[in-house]
Parts: C-alpha cells; structure tokens; sequence
C-alpha cells in the first residue's frame, strides 16, 4: 500500500498526499488501492539529465517529441504516413502478418509489423480473431481500462496569483510557476474520497488537479503576457450514475468545479481564463485511441505489470501472430514517456528479422 510505504518516510500529510498524486495518476485507484505503491515507482525511476526522478517540458509541446522521432526515422529512410487509418493487419497463409491494409484500400506489404496502437486495438479490431487464440482474446478484453482522468487545457490572458506565493509586480514567472502545481492534495483522505465518488459515478467535487505552466518555459506558445495552462485532472468515470453520458452541461459542469477550486488558490484565475478545452475519458478514447481513455492503454496494477502485459506468455513483444509485434503502453513495462517499450520491441523485432 502506498500509505505505508509514505508513512515510513515522511511525517507532513500535506507532503504525503501530494507524492500520493504521482501513485494514482492516471489510475482509478486510490493511495489506499493494493498496489498504488508501484505507479509511484514508475513515475519517479528514471532520471533526466542525469537528475534521478525528474520530469522535463519539451520545448513545442509534447507534439516536439513525436516530431523529434520522425525526423530521426526519415533521416534513415523511414516513410512516414500521417492521417492515414489502418483497416487491418494483413494475414499470410499461415497466419503470419504480411503487412496492413489502410482504410482507402492501399496495401503496405512487409515482413514485420510493429503496432504501438493499443492491445485492445490491435488484437480485438485489426486481426480478425478466428486466428488468435481464446484465452489470448479473452485477456485482452479483460484489460482494466477504466481511467479517471479529464484533461482541460486552458489560455489565460494573464500568470495565475496564488495566495501561497503571490505574484511580482511585473508579472514575471517565478519559480513555482516552471515546475508541476499541485492543488487539492493537502490530506491523503481528500484524494480517497475524490475516487471514491467517481467509483460510484459521480466526478469529484473537489478533483485532484495537476497544473503545469508550459509557457513559462517556453513562451513561443502563447502570446505575450499569455499563457497555456494545462490541467491533469481525476477523478471522472467514463459513465456518469445512472448511465447518463458526458453530455456538454456535464463536462462543462465538471470543468467550473476544477475552475471554482483553482479560483480558491489563485483568485483571479477565472477571470483570466479566454478559452478552454475539456477532454473527459470518451473524449481520450475518441480523439487519441486510448482504451476507456487510459492513457496507459490499460491500468498499472500488478496483475497488468511485468510477464502480464498485456497478457501472459505474451510480455516480450511477440504476439500470438508471427511478425506482429506490440510496442506501445499497453506493453511491458508499461506507460510513461520514455520510449522502453518501444526500443526494446524494436530490439526484439530487428532479430526475429535477421532469421526472416
């Protein structure tokens, strides 16, 4: 449990409940949950620059990223299809994967065939499952998917004031303003009880909120004086009680609880904000393929971690279809922006095809 693994170390509630965020963080789980110990562990074991357990902006957004590894791809040859849906992997005689057919009828014929699309994607709508065995099937649609997690990214015209560091006069960024905020944490209790109310369908009335300021860091992306503001934000279930669906009034409903609770840290914030944008779970799920909106394209639990991600007998890339390989989040180790599972699929992939 994680509220024993923090109860050794520290004493202050306030510092407990805010490392307890890093362990529920795209989990519908609470610090009480068995097992919210290791996605604490997963969000601090790496290192940048030589700095254990730090995170880093990327300057242009996270789309930088994306675009920092095409241009690497296609430096070596790489061709690169944007905006262009795959239909189906494309099966050999024996079962094998020969390529992948796009939704405007091209083929693109090849030996191996790597999908960081989810398992659920990849295994239940892009192979045809007469020719993937039961139990593997039967898996995959069992993956805990449920996620807690609403995303609003929001343009303010001018730095958020809070009342624990006010502002400067000249409104410059400080300190607190370049690193991760973050706001309904000062007690372990406050963080059960947000999910436990989304466990029975209702967003939390006082959400967990994670707010980060790229902008100071990187003003190219708001105008002067401007500033992006990007809210992680839990707990929400993917179907509100009563099987009602996220309908405008309930997201935006949703999105002025997380704004009346910023206002009580940095009055004013409301008032500064000049357009938002709300993505609840469906919305994830809709726009980036995310299963149930996880953006881990499945829970972090210790049944879903190691020899069984995505499924046992399956944690090392390989799928029950030769030449088709997983290389996502939804594979092992899991999570997290920091290309593992992805290099070590490639690594997997690049031997099988010596022997091709």
């Amino acid at each position: 449990l994680l509220g024993q693994i923090l109860d050794l170390w520290f004493e202050s509630e306030p510092l407990k409940a805010t490392l307890a965020t890093d362990a529920v963080i795209g989990a519908m789980a609470s610090p009480h949950t068995p097992g919210s110990g290791y996605v604490l562990l997963h969000h601090v074991m790496g290192e940048l620059e030589g700095r254990r357990g730090a995170w880093g902006y990327v300057a242009g957004g996270m789309g930088a990223l994306s675009q920092a590894i095409a241009q690497a791809a296609t430096a070596r040859g790489a061709h690169i299809f944007a905006e262009k849906a795959v239909c189906h992997v494309l099966l050999g005689r024996d079962g094998e994967a020969q390529g992948v057919a796009l939704q405007d009828g091209t083929e693109v014929r090849s030996k191996l065939v790597l999908s960081n699309a989810s398992p659920q994607i990849t295994f239940l709508e892009l192979i045809p499952q007469e020719q993937l065995p039961k139990d593997f099937v039967q898996r995959i649609q069992q993956v805990d998917t449920r996620s807690p997690v609403t995303k609003i990214n929001v343009a303010v015209d001018r730095l958020p004031s809070f009342l624990a560091a006010p502002n400067a006069r000249d409104g410059q960024p400080l300190p607190h303003h370049q690193c991760s905020i973050h706001l309904n944490c000062e007690d372990t209790q406050l963080l059960h009880q947000a999910f436990t109310e989304a466990a029975h369908g209702h967003p939390s009335s006082r959400p967990m909120i994670e707010l980060c300021i790229p902008s100071t860091l990187d003003p190219g992306l708001a105008p002067p004086g401007c500033h992006v503001v990007s809210l992680f934000t839990q707990y929400t279930p993917s179907m509100l009680a009563g099987g009602r669906s996220w309908d405008e009034q309930a997201r935006n409903a949703y999105a002025d609880t997380v704004f009346d609770c910023i206002e009580d840290y940095a009055p004013g914030f409301k008032a500064s904000v000049i357009g938002r944008d709300i993505l609840t779970p469906p919305d994830l799920e809709r726009i980036f393929g995310l299963p149930g909106g996880n953006i881990f394209h499945g829970g972090m639990s210790l049944d879903q971690l190691y020899f069984a991600r995505p499924a046992p007998s399956y944690s090392g890339y390989r799928s029950p279809i030769p030449g088709l390989y997983l290389c996502g989040s939804g594979a092992h180790p899991g999570g997290g922006v920091m290309g593992a599972a992805g290099r070590n699929a490639a690594q997997v992939a690049i031997k099988d095809f010596r022997h091709l």
